[in-house]
């Protein structure tokens, strides 16, 4: 038995060993303990364990059928967006994000080129093509090797449909490219011999009398308002039609630092970048989109509101719409334009937007009454959200703001703004019998700067004609009494011939006069030149101080001369024919010329405002839209001459804050004798001056214009 044991026990160790947790004995695999300890350890487990292994071990074509898959799959992926990437050296992905808007706009471009046919010209003057044949250009990107089409491009990256929508959409885009390129003609050289009289700008001026950083000019946002609880955390889009320096740009420049001040993330689309207020949106870190295609619509479904700042936005507007067309419920309009022409570009997209916004009554009016001629049924009811002055002219003008602190109050504006006249005046040669008439605006027919230099010219050459004969008597009778003074003076020197010296007047004589006779002859004749010389150059200086000041038909009072200040010089609105015949005319009129200045486009006109003593808004057509100009005069306490037309005549009571005259040719001799009631009566510009500076306070503030815009808000953006 023993023997028999010992032998299993062998046969059981050379099977394996097995320790025993308790007494170190090993237990045999029929044992209870044996089974308790090694539970787990089941065959099916086992089994289960190792048998991914085997199988892949078993069947190694498949697992290399599938690795080659695999590797197929990767390649293609890659070798397609190496072929349709805009950056091939960069095609995974790394540090392309920063070109994608770049290569968009210069793929638009190219494509554009493709479409049109382009004459070239040799510029070596050999193998030159017959007058008359265009040739096809195929624009190729700089390393790419290959000549892109946008056939081949449109059917990788789209469906058929998509393609479908897409196909009319180019020609568009061509068009707005096209009417860019007509608009910008050849400017002016911007010196004296071109206009004359170039003044400005005054923005180092307004820097040393106002003691006032330039960077601190970005406002700040009421937080406890309404429109800044709306706003707040919230995307906007807005949409420039162009960067000129004139209303829309700058009222969608101050609503985009707006809506930054108070929380929101603002960016920016600009159809045309002509003007010079890229830099400004710079400063204010206004994100401007390089894309205004497919990376501007993609940009702007994410938004809670898109805001469009002019009609000539339609285009953009249209073809995004076609792209997503639940996106025409985030689209506020804000239309700034009141001319025949922007409804006729407008009016394919005026009903599929949300609301639209205008200026003033008259012109919501009008569209509203072209809108029913075309049978255009609109969403909703447009609303009315007038301009405002922004809080650095209405801080410089001594109207408070956000910007106002103990240390510059309104009251210590207001005597620096008195400061900022004086020099400025001073800078432009202007006494204080000179009284300035200034319009600021692009220059074109529709403002009518032609019709004002009528009317100045009415004013300046009627001055000396009641008065020719008594400027000529006053000559004569001085030429007569210096005829007298020079006899007295003579038989003075002949009776004091033995003095060594004598005066007259204050002139000294020179002692040798009393030498010898012939010596005093010859010294006579000398002074009587001198005396000549100086009672011309009296007549010459009553000549001209007469041109300044001009004696009125009653009581001997001195009456002002009107020096007239035409803005904005250089502005990309500017029609370049237009400022010609505007210079034309001047060179006709001598006398005028003198008297008209010019000005650069800049955006620091308080300096301009605050030496001026008349405002002219002479728009032509259906009149002004609104006149931002307008209130911003105003604000500074200068009365305004306007055409009796759109919102001006909204903005500008007759008789209390300006005078209103007619539009066209019958409007220059009505504005002429309102310029020359105002040049006689100063007191009465001063009272119409503070009556407009009321009205500004009690309507046209920063924070009346936003309360309108909150109505905007609320129907048009989307809920969190």
């Amino acid at each position: 038995m023993e023997e028999g044991t010992k032998g299993d026990y062998k046969v059981s160790r050379g099977i394996g060993s097995f320790k025993s947790t308790l007494s170190g004995r090993s237990s045999p695999r029929s044992s209870p303990s044996f089974k308790r300890l090694h539970s787990s350890r089941t065959p099916r487990r086992e089994a289960r364990s190792s048998g991914g292994v085997q199988w892949f071990r078993s069947n190694r074509l498949l697992f290399w059928l599938l690795l080659i898959t695999l590797w197929a799959y990767l390649g293609f992926y890659f070798q397609s967006s190496w072929a349709h990437s805009n950056n091939k050296v960069n095609f995974l992905g790394v540090g392309n994000e920063a070109s994608n808007d770049k290569s968009d706009a210069e793929q638009n471009q190219r494509r554009d080129l493709l479409d049109s046919p382009v004459k070239l010209k040799n510029e070596t003057g050999q193998n030159q093509p017959e007058a008359g044949k265009t040739i096809d250009v195929v624009l190729a990107k700089k390393d790419d090797g290959v000549a892109s089409r946008r056939s081949l491009s449109s059917k990788k990256k789209s469906m058929k449909a998509a393609r479908g929508k897409s196909r009319g959409k180019p020609k568009k885009t061509v068009a707005i490219a096209i009417h860019e390129i007509e608009e910008q003609e050849p400017d002016i050289p911007k010196t004296n011999a071109s206009y004359g009289m170039l003044v400005g700008p005054f923005g180092s001026t307004e820097d040393r009398i106002l003691e006032w950083n330039p960077k601190t000019r970005t406002g700040t946002c009421d937080r406890k308002g309404d429109f800044a609880r709306l706003v707040w955390s919230r995307r906007f889009l807005l949409i420039f039609h162009e960067l000129s320096m004139t209303g829309a740009p700058l009222s969608m420049m101050e609503l985009a630092t707006e809506l930054l001040s108070c929380g929101a993330t603002v960016s920016a689309v600009v159809l045309s970048k002509k003007g010079g207020l890229m830099p400004e949106l710079t400063r204010r870190r206004i994100k401007v989109l390089e894309d205004k295609a497919d990376h501007s619509f993609k940009t702007a479904m994410k938004q809670d509101l898109v805001i469009a700042g002019s009609a000539v936005c339609a285009s953009w507007i249209d073809q995004y719409i076609d792209k997503f067309p639940a996106g025409a419920s985030q689209i506020a309009w804000w239309i700034m334009e009141n001319r025949r022409e922007y409804f006729d570009r407008a009016k394919v997209v005026l009903d599929r937007v949300k609301m639209l916004a205008f200026l003033s009554e008259s012109q919501s009016k009008q569209w509203l009454d072209w809108c029913e001629e075309e049978k255009i049924k609109l969403r909703s009811q447009p609303a009315i959200v007038p301009l405002s002055i922004n809080d650095e002219l209405a801080f410089v003008a001594g109207i408070g703001c956000s910007l106002n602190t103990p240390s510059s109050s309104t009251e210590k504006m207001l005597e620096k703004m008195k400061s900022l006249r004086d020099a400025v005046r001073k800078e432009m040669g202007l006494t204080d019998n000179d009284t300035l008439v200034i319009s600021l605006s692009s220059i074109n027919p529709g403002k009518g700067q032609l019709l004002v230099l009528n009317s100045v010219c009415l004013v300046i050459e009627e001055e000396p004609q009641p008065d020719n004969s008594k400027i000529k008597n006053s000559v004569r009778k001085g030429r007569v009494r210096s005829a007298l003074a020079r006899k007295h003076h003579i038989r003075a020197l002949l009776q004091g011939s033995n003095d060594h010296s004598a005066s007259l007047n204050g002139f000294p004589l020179s002692t040798e006069s009393s030498v010898h006779f012939k010596e005093d002859q010859k010294k006579h004749l000398h002074l009587h030149n001198r005396f000549a010389s100086v009672d011309d150059t009296d007549a010459m200086n009553f000549d001209v101080t007469h041109k300044r000041k001009v004696l009125a038909d009653n009581g001997g009072t001195v009456k002002q001369s009107a020096k007239f200040l035409i803005g904005s010089v250089g502005s990309k609105s500017n029609k370049v024919a237009y400022v010609k015949e505007l210079l034309s005319y001047l060179s006709q009129h001598s006398n005028l010329s003198k008297s008209v200045l010019w000005t650069p486009s800049t955006t620091r006109v308080a300096a301009l405002y605050s030496a001026a003593d008349v405002y002219v808004m002479n728009s032509q057509g259906l009149g002004e839209t609104f006149g931002r100009v307008t209130i911003e005069a105003m604000a500074f306490g200068l009365p305004v001459l306007g055409t009796d037309a759109g919102g001006t005549k909204e903005i500008v009571d007759h008789n209390v804050t300006g005078l209103l005259h007619p539009l066209g040719h019958p409007g220059t001799q009505v504005l002429a004798k309102n310029l020359r009631l105002l040049l006689k009566n100063p007191e009465l510009r001063k009272q119409m001056g503070l009556k407009g500076r009321e009205k500004v306070e009690r309507m046209y503030l920063k924070r009346h214009m936003y309360k309108k815009f909150v109505d905007v808000l609320l129907k048009c953006m989307r809920p969190k």
